[in-house]
C-alpha cells in the first residue's frame, strides 16, 4: 500500500462533513482532486469506503472500520512533525521539575495547562522533595527545576527566583490529642509532647537525641502521622485543606501561622531549554 496522508485527510474529512464539496472546502482543494484522492486510496486499501448510490456519499461497512485507523495515523503524523519542530527549536523532549509541599499544587496545574498547549509533545515529569532533598536532585541533574521553601543559604552552584506567593505555615494536631483540647499552647506545653519533624534525606544534621521526636521526609508523611494522634507538627496550611480530612485542629501558639518563602530553584551550571525556561518565567 502506498496511500498519503493528502488521500487520508480526503477521506477523514469527507466523512465528518458528510460531504466530498464539504471536504474539498475544508482542504482548499477542488471537489475533483477530494473525489480522485478518495478513489486512488479505495485502490489502494481494496475496499470501498462510501456508499456512492445516494445523493449524499455515506460510509461503507469498511469506511466506518477504516476511518478510526485514519484518524489514528493523521494524529500520528501530526505529533511527530511538532515532535520533529520542537527538536529542530532546542525544546527538551523531557522536563523534570522536583516540588515542595510548600508550595501549592493548584498553582502548577494552572501553569501546566498553559505548558501542555505552549510545549504539547513535551514529556514532563514531577518529583516531591524537600530542602536538601531538591538541591540534590538539582545538582545532581536528575531534575532541571526546583520549588523549596526558601532557606537561609544554598550551594554555590545553585540559583534562585522568590515566588510572589509564600506559604503559610502553622502547628496541628489531632482532634483527639491533648493538645487540641486547651485554648491556647506555649512552648513549654508543646515540648511535653512528641513533635513530628521534617527530615529530609539529604539532610546532614542528626536528629536530636533524647527528644520524644518522629521524623519523615515529607509533609504529607507528617500530615498522615499527626492524624493518626501520635504527635503534633508543624505543616503547610493548604496541605491541611486538601488532604487533613477535617482530622486535625490548628494549634493557638504565640508567632504561629507563619509564612514561608518559596524559591524556584536550577543550577547554574546547566543552562535552561526553552521549556524549562518557559516554565520558570511563568512561574515566578
Amino acid at each position: 500500500m502506498n496511500f498519503s496522508l493528502d488521500a487520508l485527510s480526503a477521506f477523514v474529512y469527507a466523512a465528518e462533513l458528510g460531504s466530498f464539496s464539504a471536504a474539498a472546502r475544508r482542504l482548499g482543494k477542488s471537489q475533483s482532486t477530494i473525489s480522485e484522492a478518495i478513489a486512488n486510496l479505495e485502490i489502494d486499501l481494496g475496499n470501498p469506503l462510501f456508499d456512492r448510490a445516494t445523493r449524499q456519499p455515506r460510509l461503507s461497512a469498511a469506511g466506518q472500520l477504516l476511518l478510526p485507523q485514519a484518524r489514528q495515523l493523521l494524529a500520528a503524523s501530526q505529533d511527530l512533525r511538532q515532535q520533529a519542530a520542537q527538536l529542530q527549536a532546542g525544546v527538551e523532549a523531557r522536563l523534570t521539575i522536583v516540588l515542595s509541599d510548600t508550595f501549592q499544587s493548584q498553582t502548577l496545574e494552572k501553569v501546566a495547562c498553559r505548558l501542555e498547549e505552549r510545549f504539547p509533545m513535551l514529556e514532563l515529569e514531577c518529583l516531591v522533595g524537600e530542602q536538601e532533598d531538591v538541591l540534590d536532585l538539582i545538582l545532581s541533574g536528575r531534575a532541571q527545576l526546583g520549588l523549596v521553601g526558601a532557606m537561609d543559604r544554598y550551594p554555590p552552584d545553585i540559583r534562585r527566583q522568590r515566588l510572589r506567593d509564600a506559604s503559610e505555615l502553622a502547628l496541628y494536631a489531632a482532634h483527639g490529642h491533648p493538645l487540641a483540647a486547651l485554648p491556647h499552647v506555649d512552648d513549654t506545653q508543646l515540648s511535653r509532647h512528641r513533635q513530628l519533624r521534617l527530615n529530609t534525606y539529604g539532610d546532614k544534621t542528626p536528629p536530636h537525641s533524647g527528644q520524644r521526636q518522629w521524623y519523615a521526609p515529607s509533609y504529607l508523611m507528617l500530615l498522615d502521622m499527626a492524624r493518626l494522634g501520635v504527635g503534633w507538627a508543624e505543616l503547610p496550611c493548604w496541605l491541611v485543606k486538601s488532604f487533613g480530612g477535617g482530622e486535625l485542629k490548628q494549634l493557638a501558639a504565640p508567632g504561629w501561622p507563619q509564612r514561608l518563602p518559596v524559591d524556584l530553584v536550577w543550577a547554574c551550571s546547566r543552562p535552561l531549554g526553552p521549556a524549562a525556561s518557559w516554565l520558570r518565567e511563568h512561574l515566578a
